[in-house]
């Protein structure tokens, strides 16, 4: 019998390929192969499965950055393997499912949004008091203000006021915004160990896009 993780995967796939408001819970039943008398053992409804969808891809977001939090690499290091996993989750990003989810469920979007806020703060000032730990980062920088920056670049770093999609890839500008805090926060050997390291940025990104081909431009941030 399936179990509930393994359905919530599915329709998290269907979700971003058809979008949510187009498919149906007849839909859904029919293209995971269970029926609708099954699907409902495990939801009260379509708003509820769109939720437990949401609660379960929160949940094993915060498993993978906690998987990146366990390795034994220094501050940069953890910086460039954080980088790895985002490019990885901005691959599968599908703007019909985040328009979908911000005009019809626009409780569940702001749920995103605060979560993935919170989780930003709290790695980003994590990994600053590492660096400074470390001697890789400059004793001097302010963490509560450096931390509160790059949360907000992150958020906004897709707008297509600023940027074309026609231009950039937002594979490109996420690196670029590393590079950029990365530089800006580090001493003189935490910019060395940088440059010398600097490839695994760029290897990420040709890993997982291939040439010509750009992740969805719209990304998710609240109004």
């Amino acid at each position: 019998m399936e179990k509930l993780n393994d359905i919530l995967v599915k329709v998290a796939v269907l979700f971003r390929k058809y979008g949510i408001k187009s498919i149906t819970m007849d839909d859904i039943s029919r293209e995971i192969g269970i029926s609708k008398k099954t699907l409902y053992q495990f939801v009260v409804d379509k708003n509820d499965l769109v939720n437990k969808v949401i609660e379960d891809e929160l949940s094993r977001t915060k498993e993978c950055f906690e998987l990146v939090w366990k390795k034994e690499n220094n501050a940069i290091s953890e910086l460039l393997e954080v980088n790895k996993f985002m490019l990885e989750m901005l691959k599968r990003n599908s703007p019909s499912f985040e328009y979908d989810l911000k005009k019809h469920y626009p409780e569940v979007f702001q749920k995103i949004i605060q979560a993935r806020r919170k989780g930003m703060y709290e790695s980003v000032l994590a990994n600053l008091k590492k660096g400074k730990a470390e001697g890789f980062y400059r004793e001097e920088l302010n963490e509560e203000v450096i931390t509160k920056l790059q949360v907000s670049r992150l958020e906004n770093m897709y707008s297509d006021v600023i940027f074309s999609i026609e231009d950039y890839s937002v594979a490109n500008i996420f690196i670029e915004i590393f590079i950029y805090h990365i530089r800006g926060i580090a001493n003189e050997r935490g910019i060395k160990y940088l440059e010398e390291n600097i490839h695994r940025l760029y290897n990420a990104e040709s890993d997982l896009f291939k040439e010509g081909e750009k992740p969805g431009a719209m990304l998710m941030k609240g109004d």
